[in-house]
C-alpha cells in the first residue's frame, strides 16, 4: 500500500486502519480464479504446444535431407508425449516444489504424480493445473530444441533415453534454480520467459551432444542442403506465432506485462530478421529463405529473457544483436572450428540466449520489469549463463557417455548412409 502523502493526518490515520481491515479481504480476492487470467494462460499454453507440434517439428524436417524427414518429425512428436508423462511422474516436483535442505538445486517429490493438486488448487489467480501444463509445454520443447544438433546419426532408443534422463536432472533442476526459488532466483538473475532455462540450456546440451557423436558421415564432402525450405518456413512461422504464448504467456496473466512482452517479441523477431538477412546479404551476397527464418527464431530466443523487463527501443537493440551475433556463429565460427550442430542449435538458441541474457541486465527498465538495467545486473546474468552452461554441459556429457557405453549412441554406418527413416521406422516419403 503507498503512503498518502497528500492527506491530512487524520484522514491518513483513518484512511490506513480501513487498508489494514480490508487487507485480508483483498489477499482471499487475489487467491480467487480469474476468468481472464485463466482463459489467456489456457490460451498461451495451447500456443507453446504448438511450436513443437506441428512448429519445431515442421522446422527441423524441412532442414534436413529427404531420408531423414520422418525420423526428424517422429522426434518431435514422440519427445511430446514423453516429457509430457515425464513432467506428470517427477519433473513438475523436482521444477515447483520445496527441496527443503536442497531448495538451492532442487525441489522434492512432494509434487510426484501430481499428488495434492485437484480442481480448486490455485497458482495466483489460475488453476494450479493450467500452470502445471503450460511448464509442461516448456519441459516439452526444451528437449526437443536439442534433437536439431543430432539429427541425422542417433538411434531413436539412445535419443529417448537421454532426452529422458535429461529433463529430470538438467532441465527440471535449472527451472527450480530460477523459477522454482533456487539459488539463481535468490540471486536476482532476470529470465522472464526461458532464456537460461531453456535456450542456453538446450544449446550447450545440443553442442556437446554433437561433439560426442561426432561428424556426420561425409560431413562437408556431401550436400547436406534442406530437403524442403517450404516446411521449414512453415515451421518457423509457426514459432513465431507459438512464442507470444511462450513469451507473454509468462506473466501468467492477462494484463499490462504480457502486452508489452507480446509487443517486444514482435520487434525483436522482426529485426534479428532483417539482420541476418542483411548480413548474409553483405557477407555470401544472396539472401537465402534459411537465412531469413534463422534470423527470426534468434531474435525470438534472444527477447525471451528480458521480454517482461524491457521496453521496444531495448528489443530493437536485443533483436539487431542477436541476428547479426548468431548469424557469426551459425555461418562463421561453426564452420572455422569444424563441429557438426545439424540445424545450428547452439549457434541461435545457445549464442541467441546468451546474447539476450545479457541484454537483459542492460536494457531493463524499472518502471516495466522493477528491475533497472546496470552492470551488477549483467554481471547477474552472467553468473545465471554460467552456472547453467557448466551443469548443463557436465551432465549432458555425463548421461551421454553412460547411454553410449550401455547401448551405444550412434546409428550404424550403413543405416546412416541409407537413412534413419527407412532403417528405424520402416516409412518413408514418396
Amino acid at each position: 500500500m503507498k503512503p498518502l502523502r497528500s492527506l491530512p493526518t487524520a484522514l491518513g490515520s483513518a484512511a490506513v486502519s480501513m487498508a489494514l481491515l480490508a487487507g485480508p479481504a483483498l489477499a482471499a480476492q487475489d487467491s480467487k480464479l480469474s476468468a481472464g487470467d485463466t482463459a489467456w494462460m489456457m490460451t498461451s499454453t495451447v500456443l507453446v504446444l504448438m511450436m513443437t507440434i506441428p512448429g519445431l517439428a515442421l522446422f527441423y524436417g524441412g532442414m534436413v535431407r529427404k531420408k531423414n524427414v520422418l525420423a526428424t518429425v517422429m522426434q518431435s512428436f514422440a519427445v511430446t508425449c514423453l516429457m509430457s508423462v515425464l513432467w506428470v511422474i517427477a519433473g513438475y516436483s523436482i521444477a515447483f516444489s520445496d527441496g527443503g535442505s536442497l531448495n538451492a538445486y532442487m525441489g522434492g517429490l512432494s509434487k510426484a504424480f501430481l499428488s495434492g493438486m485437484g480442481k480448486d488448487s490455485m497458482t495466483g489467480t489460475i488453476p494450479e493445473s493450467v500452470f502445471m501444463t503450460f511448464q509442461m509445454t516448456f519441459a516439452i520443447i526444451t528437449p526437443a530444441l536439442i534433437c536439431g544438433a543430432v539429427a541425422d546419426r542417433m538411434k531413436f532408443s539412445a535419443l529417448l533415453i537421454f532426452l529422458s534422463a535429461w529433463m529430470l536432472l538438467v532441465y527440471a533442476p535449472i527451472t527450480h534454480w530460477v523459477w522454482g526459488g533456487g539459488f539463481l532466483s535468490d540471486a536476482g538473475v532476470l529470465d522472464f520467459a526461458g532464456g537460461t532455462v531453456v535456450h542456453i540450456n538446450s544449446g550447450i546440451a545440443g553442442l556437446v551432444a554433437a561433439l560426442v557423436l561426432g561428424r556426420r558421415r561425409n560431413y562437408g564432402t556431401e550436400n547436406m542442403a534442406p530437403h524442403n525450405l517450404v516446411l521449414s518456413v512453415i515451421g518457423a512461422s509457426l514459432l513465431w506465432v507459438g512464442w507470444f504464448g511462450f513469451n507473454a504467456g509468462s506473466a501468467v496473466a492477462a494484463d499490462g506485462a504480457a502486452g508489452m512482452a507480446m509487443a517486444v517479441t514482435q520487434i525483436s523477431a522482426a529485426t534479428a530478421a532483417l539482420a541476418w538477412m542483411f548480413a548474409e546479404w553483405i557477407v555470401l551476397k544472396k539472401p537465402s529463405v534459411l537465412g531469413i527464418i534463422s534470423g527470426a527464431v534468434a531474435g525470438l530466443v534472444a527477447i525471451t529473457p528480458a521480454s517482461g523487463y524491457v521496453d521496444p527501443m531495448g528489443a530493437l537493440f536485443i533483436g539487431l544483436a542477436a541476428g547479426l551475433v548468431c548469424f557469426i556463429a551459425s555461418v562463421k565460427i561453426k564452420h572455422m572450428l569444424g563441429y557438426d550442430d545439424s540445424l545450428d542449435v547452439f549457434g541461435i538458441h545457445g549464442v541467441g540466449g546468451i546474447v539476450g541474457a545479457i541484454l537483459t541486465g542492460v536494457f531493463a527498465v524499472e518502471a516495466i520489469g522493477g528491475t533497472a538495467g546496470s552492470l551488477s545486473q549483467m554481471f547477474i546474468q552472467i553468473e545465471g549463463i554460467a552456472a547453467t552452461l557448466a551443469w548443463s554441459a557436465i551432465a549432458t556429457f555425463v548421461i551421454l557417455k553412460i547411454i553410449d557405453l550401455v547401448i551405444g549412441l550412434r546409428v550404424e554406418k550403413d543405416a546412416e548412409i541409407e537413412g534413419l527413416d527407412i532403417n528405424l521406422h520402416g516409412e518413408v516419403v514418396q
